[in-house]
């Protein structure tokens, strides 16, 4: 085999000038050159090629040529045409290495711009997220704003809601004052300096002062039934009264109404203290106003009835009074007169009053508050029973419960239509009004 090796130094003209050596070399091999091309000769003693670009910029080329026989080698230069066109090849791929550092410059070039995009783009992440982060402290700020302006907001319904019970307890009140004619200063003992006339009839000594109870009204020149305050003598306190003008004479503070079942008298002890119902139809006025009432003077009571028969009776008692809370109410009456036979004075006096709840169980059965002995011949706060005739099973089998006045049907099961009861001073004279 042959060895060629060609040089390409500048200032020579065909890969510049070419520089070529030839070493004989039986089967040589090209073990310590960094060959990077190979190509095929196109004869038979045009052997191999391998060219190698070197650091300086140089190109060069090693041929091995086969041995033509043991004592000669090939002729080189009939292998030009293929030197000349591996040259040719090789100014080719140095252009094509050109265009690649060109391309690769372009494509890092490109390569830089894509980062300083993605920079740009990690800067505005950061900006949006920065954004979000202040959008989400606003938001919290907002809601918090929103807490404050509905605790606000519900602070100030609730003042308007009690400056509207202030007004209507205002209202309440002036209408009071309306309806309390001639009320300067309540008198309750007699004034020595009053004169004969008066002194025969003591219970004119309110007529210029606060009314104690409708009688007072009565006497003050109101002749019209309605409610009134009024200012018991002994109590201090204003209460608001149903006044009777019309019945036997008028001057009657009502304290007791059933008409047509619309309250529910099955109460507790502290409603039956208080008072219970509406003043213009069924109410009780509370036995602490009874109890004020009724311990002011001497006054006397009325009860009227009426059956599901459009029958009218009554019941006129003499004296009346109720105890304070502290001897539980006890009933004080006596002086029976009037169209139906007693149920109430012989069989109530001195009994003590008493609710379901109070333990009593003759208020349990008859299902509401009143005097009660063993049990009752009288219970005018029952039940109220449409028809009037009931059974003992209506409501239970423990016993009578309607509102009851034994001797109207000498039976404790006939439940009356309507009943009423209402006082005033016993020494009353309708006469005397103006």
């Amino acid at each position: 085999m042959s060895l060629l090796s060609l040089t390409n130094p500048p200032g020579w003209s065909v890969c510049s000038t070419l520089y070529v050596l030839v070493v004989l070399l039986p089967e040589a091999k090209a073990e310590n050159l960094n060959a990077t091309t190979t190509i095929n000769g196109g004869g038979s003693q045009c052997g191999e090629y391998t060219n190698q670009l070197m650091e300086d910029g140089m190109c060069r080329l090693v041929a091995t040529l086969p041995q033509l026989d043991e004592r000669r080698c090939p002729d080189m230069f009939r292998c030009t045409d293929e030197v000349s066109y591996w040259l040719h090849e090789n100014e080719e791929r140095k252009q094509q290495i050109a265009v690649l550092k060109e391309t690769i410059s372009e494509l890092q070039e490109e390569l830089r711009n894509h980062r300083h995009r993605i920079k740009v783009l990690e800067l505005q992440s950061e900006e949006r997220t920065h954004l979000n982060i202040s959008l989400e402290q606003r938001f919290h700020e907002l809601e918090v704003h929103y807490a404050e302006a509905t605790t606000l907001l519900h602070l100030q319904g609730t003042l308007i809601l009690d400056l509207q019970s202030q007004l209507h307890n205002l209202t309440l009140l002036v209408d009071k004052v309306k309806r309390s004619p001639g009320c300067s200063v309540n008198v309750v003992q007699p004034n020595p300096l009053m004169d004969a006339q008066q002194a025969l009839h003591p219970e004119i000594q309110h007529a210029r002062s606060c009314p104690i109870d409708c009688a007072s009204i009565y006497y003050n020149g109101v002749r019209r039934s309605g409610l009134y305050t009024v200012v018991p003598s002994m109590a201090g306190m204003s209460m608001e009264v149903y006044c009777d003008m019309d019945t036997d004479g008028g001057g009657w503070t009502v304290i007791q109404r059933r008409v047509d079942g619309s309250v529910n008298f099955d109460r507790s002890w502290r409603d039956y203290r208080d008072g219970f119902g509406d003043l213009h139809s069924e109410f009780w006025l509370g036995n602490d106003h009874i109890h004020d009432l009724s311990t002011q003077g001497d006054y006397s009571l009325r009860i009227d009835m009426e059956d599901w028969g459009n029958r009218h009776k009554h019941a006129i008692y003499q004296s009346f009074s109720v105890d304070d809370e502290v001897h539980h109410y006890r009933l004080h009456v006596s002086g029976f007169s009037g169209t139906v036979q007693d149920s109430f004075s012989w069989y109530h006096d001195k009994q003590a009053f008493s609710t379901p709840d109070s333990g009593n169980i003759c208020a349990e059965i008859s299902h509401g508050g009143w005097w009660y002995n063993q049990c009752f011949y009288a219970n005018l706060n029952g039940v109220y029973y449409r028809g009037g005739h009931y059974t003992p099973k209506t409501r239970g089998p423990l016993g009578p419960d309607g509102i009851v006045w034994y001797s109207w049907k000498d039976s404790d099961y006939y439940s009356l239509r309507k009943v009423s009861m209402m006082i005033r001073p016993h020494n009353f004279r309708s006469r005397l009004s103006p």
